[in-house]
């Protein structure tokens, strides 16, 4: 499927110059690109790729002299970045799932099938399960009994989707995401050896044998509209109330939001990010990636946590955090900074402990004791 300059600058609401008619089947880097490619060239860092390439056309910064480059048409954008989403859009067909239902699904007669819906190879639908309209459901998909499933919802290969679990409109889940399993609770008979570290902060008087008894998960999870789930990431449902996420989030890859969890709108959390169980995270928190979030704690509103932060109190609205445990990323930064300059503060030290035994030595031998210059 081709399509021209100016359908794509349309998409991106950017202005086309030159030959907007010129067609193109795809999107690649300025010394890779086809005749029958845009090149991307936004920076103008990238322009020097363009004379390696054969792109006729290409996406350039506001104020690109394009015809210099030997191009025919190009798309002037004022931000690069914005622009990558337009035009990622623009090109890409989505996953391939066959309208209507494949004969190998498993649908329970009670469940309710949106008109438009598409539901691929192998997936099992269970009692009392709602899909919107125009959801898109690849292969081995499994959604448990009770579940809904919001308007333009797509569900790629593999995830799972457990009962009573409640999903907004244009939901997007990336293969193999677990929506839904129990949370990880457990309580002992007597005070644990845990409970105990809690309040004590490291004593312990007595370590004696305790097993686990495990507390079941009635709550569910509940989810906004346009949200995204990546692969292999789990959202665990709480243990009475439901775990929350909020509309507009997007959780990236190897992520877990633990029982009770509640995670606000428009936030970003990034792979191997973990939440422990009720934690409540604040709209438009930024977690890097591998960032760990301890239970019970709030994590305020437009907050940014550098990769491999580690929250273990609550943090303060707007706050910047960096390091294990978390403080301002600007005095993390001046730390490390500290940290790198010890070897030669050792070495100074060293250097100040051999002149002073040098003093002391000429002193107990009843010198006169003359201090250098570069001594004082």
């Amino acid at each position: 499927m081709s399509i021209s300059i100016a359908q794509i600058a349309a998409a991106l609401n950017a202005r086309a110059e030159g030959n907007p008619e010129i067609r193109v089947i795809g999107a690649s880097e300025p010394a890779q690109a086809g005749p029958d490619q845009i090149a991307l060239a936004m920076d103008p860092k990238y322009a020097e790729g363009l004379a390696r390439g054969k792109a006729r056309a290409a996406v350039l910064w506001e104020g690109a002299d394009w015809r210099a480059m030997g191009l025919e048409a190009a798309i002037l954008v004022a931000r690069p970045r914005l622009a990558m989403a337009g035009l990622s859009r623009a090109f890409d067909p989505g996953p391939e799932i066959a309208p209507g239902r494949h004969p190998t699904a498993i649908i329970d007669p009670s469940a309710s099938i949106g008109e438009g819906a598409a539901i691929g190879p192998f997936v099992v639908i269970g009692r009392g399960v709602t899909i919107g309209p125009r959801a898109r459901i690849a292969s081995h998909v499994t959604i448990a009994e009770e579940a809904s499933l919001g308007a333009d919802a797509l569900i790629l290969q593999g995830a799972r989707i457990g009962h009573h679990v409640q999903i907004g409109e244009r939901f997007i889940c990336h293969q193999n995401a677990v929506i839904g399993a129990d949370g990880f609770s457990f309580v002992t008979e007597e005070t644990s050896g845990v409970e105990e570290i809690r309040q004590t902060l490291g004593a312990r008087e007595d370590v004696r044998a305790q097993g686990w008894i495990r507390i079941h998960s009635l709550g569910n999870v509940v989810i906004g509209d346009d949200v995204e789930v990546g692969a292999g990431s789990t959202l665990d449902r709480g243990t009475v109330r439901a775990t929350t996420i909020g509309a507009g989030t997007k959780i990236d890859n190897l992520v877990h939001v633990g029982h009770n969890v509640q995670v606000g709108r428009d936030c970003l959390l990034c792979g191997q990010v973990g939440i422990a169980g009720s934690a409540r995270i604040g709209d438009r928190v930024v977690l890097g990636g591998q960032c760990g979030v301890s239970d019970n704690i709030f994590v305020g509103d437009d907050v940014i946590a550098g990769g491999g932060t580690k929250i273990y109190t609550n943090a303060p609205a707007g706050r910047v955090l960096l390091g294990s445990p978390a403080v301002r990323m600007e005095t993390q930064i001046e730390a490390q900074k500290n940290i790198r300059r010890l070897p030669r503060l050792f070495a100074q030290v060293a250097e100040l402990r051999s002149v002073v035994e040098q003093l002391l030595d000429k002193g107990a031998a009843g010198n006169p004791v003359n201090i250098r210059k570069d001594e004082e």
